[in-house]
């Protein structure tokens, strides 16, 4: 079983940019595929990003294509979410997920494990 921490998450401005962390531990992390999700106030849990084992495939959501970037450091059993260009709507509690399964794993019974959360807000 494997205990996923979310950090970074914080207000910034529209425009402005953000990188969050997950931590991974007590698990074999790199045999998972790694995946982030958010969830808004009153929406349901959507994807944003995921990345295989290697780190060779990433997916992403429509909605944050070309602005977000998801890389793994395997050595450090950690994953990054670097968010650019951040807009009011991409505000949200921002989750970080395990999957044991293999794809491009969007959907959010495709994962086992959730961190807890962590809030990102883009407000001026």
């Amino acid at each position: 079983q494997v205990q996923l921490v979310e950090s970074g998450g914080g207000l910034v401005q529209p425009g402005g940019s953000l990188r969050l962390s997950c931590a991974a531990s007590g698990g074999m992390y790199a045999t998972y595929h790694m995946g982030w999700f958010r969830q808004a106030p009153g929406k349901e849990r959507e994807f944003v990003a995921s990345i295989s084992r290697g780190g060779d495939n990433s997916y992403y959501a429509d909605s944050v294509k070309g602005r977000f970037t998801i890389s793994r450091e395997n050595a450090k059993n950690t994953i990054i979410l670097q968010m650019n260009s951040l807009k009011p709507e991409d505000t949200a509690t921002y989750y970080c997920a395990a999957s044991v399964h293999f794809g491009s794993l969007t959907q959010r019974h495709d994962y086992l494990y959730w961190g807890q959360g962590t809030q990102v807000t883009a407000s001026s």
